[in-house]
């Protein structure tokens, strides 16, 4: 680090390294315009051992894929990398000020927030040792590797019902209530006839690859498990910048216009902080368009 990269004006910084930041900042460095990325190296989808769903890459690694990503950005000559996080942004003459956790101060005439979320998991034992790789939360991103085995859906509210719905595309599913929550008869009819078994004993934990035991001391075998974990944004940014945020279904995101502009203006989002995120084909294709729009910004103001 040099004080003369801390002190440079870039047209545009990008908070956040992974798929969704990547993607914008390289629609910015391939527009000839200076971009840094400050990235605290801690993706959402670190835990997966495969990606899919994003044609070209389908099976492929996450972090080979990250890695990949960076290298040909970089291999830009107006793109930076920054291996840090930001703990405070505020407006300034030229736009905005951001200071890191090093201490290091950065200017930019525009942001794009793509610093992603924080999954909340059940507190069930067992259930965070497995994340990633038998418990997951997207069956588009990890559903068809299951081979149409027995699925459990970890139940705890109207969204895992929907879950529950949805799943018998990929397996043979059952929906653990775990003693709270309680489908209605339309709801318990329309399982039925989806084939989804309901048990509704409380869970103890998860042992094995994805066997559920219950209290009962009862044991159920499964392929693979999803829950509808809720998630909290992964830092404060985006309040510090005033940006909108509302509240959705599973936690918070971060309000955006069509250009994923958000009501910050210079202030651009994308990835799992807007509603349009939550797989990797998503997060590159909001942010590419986050990167166009906030360089179209640059331009016509």
């Amino acid at each position: 680090m040099n004080s003369e990269t801390s002190s440079m004006l870039f047209d545009v910084v990008v908070i956040g390294g992974s798929h969704a930041g990547q993607s914008a900042a390289l629609q910015i460095a391939r527009a000839r315009r200076r971009v840094l990325v400050i990235d605290a190296g801690a993706r959402r989808n670190r835990f997966a051992a495969q990606s899919h769903g994003v044609i070209g890459l389908d099976g492929r690694s996450p972090d080979a894929i990250a890695a990949e990503g960076k290298a040909q950005l970089l291999a830009y000559p107006n793109a930076q990398w920054r291996a840090d996080s930001v703990v405070r942004a505020e407006r300034s003459d030229a736009g905005y000020t951001l200071r890191c956790a090093s201490g290091q101060d950065y200017r930019a005439r525009q942001l794009v927030l793509a610093f992603g979320v924080v999954d909340e998991l059940p507190e069930l034992e067992g259930l965070e040792e497995r994340w990633g790789e038998s418990v997951f939360h997207c069956p588009y991103c990890h559903g068809y590797e299951l081979d149409r085995g027995r699925i459990g859906v970890l139940g705890g509210g109207p969204l895992s019902y929907l879950s529950a719905m949805l799943m018998p595309e990929w397996g043979q599913t059952v929906f653990l209530t775990d003693g709270g929550y309680e489908p209605d008869e339309e709801q318990r009819e329309a399982l039925a006839r989806r084939g989804v078994e309901i048990v509704r004993d409380r869970i103890a934990r998860i042992v094995d690859r994805a066997t559920v035991e219950l209290a009962d001391g009862r044991r159920i075998a499964f392929d693979g498990l999803f829950t509808m974990n809720r998630f909290r944004l992964s830092s404060p940014v985006a309040e510090q910048l005033g940006c909108a945020i509302e509240e959705g279904p599973l936690g918070p995101y971060v309000r955006t216009d069509d250009a994923m502009e958000t009501s910050a203006p210079g202030v651009f989002a994308c990835g799992d902080i807007t509603h349009r995120g939550g797989t990797v084909a998503l997060a590159i294709g909001n942010g590419a368009l986050a990167g166009i729009a906030a360089h179209r910004k640059l331009v016509f103001g």
